[in-house]
């Protein structure tokens, strides 16, 4: 292997998230900042978060609620 061409570890590199946690990891960084962490993340945590600009959400809840519902067949008239 080539010398000095590989970045510095940093075994104690710190590792920020939004939510206030903060950890210590190795890395190739000294300090890292997230968004999500293990602590925050909605499949560790079992909170849904929905982050929906645009209504998509209910607009999905809707056709789902209007596929469930039984709609009354026409009789056929002769």
């Amino acid at each position: 292997m080539k010398k000095k061409i590989h970045p510095q570890y940093h075994v104690d590199a710190k590792v920020a998230c939004s939510c206030g946690q903060e950890f210590q990891i190795g890395s190739t960084y000294e300090r890292l900042q997230v968004e999500i962490c293990s602590a925050c993340h909605p499949f560790y945590t079992g909170q849904e978060k929905v982050l929906d600009t645009a209504g998509r959400v209910e607009k999905f809840k809707a056709r789902q609620k209007a596929a469930t519902e039984t709609k009354p067949k026409k009789s056929a008239q002769n």
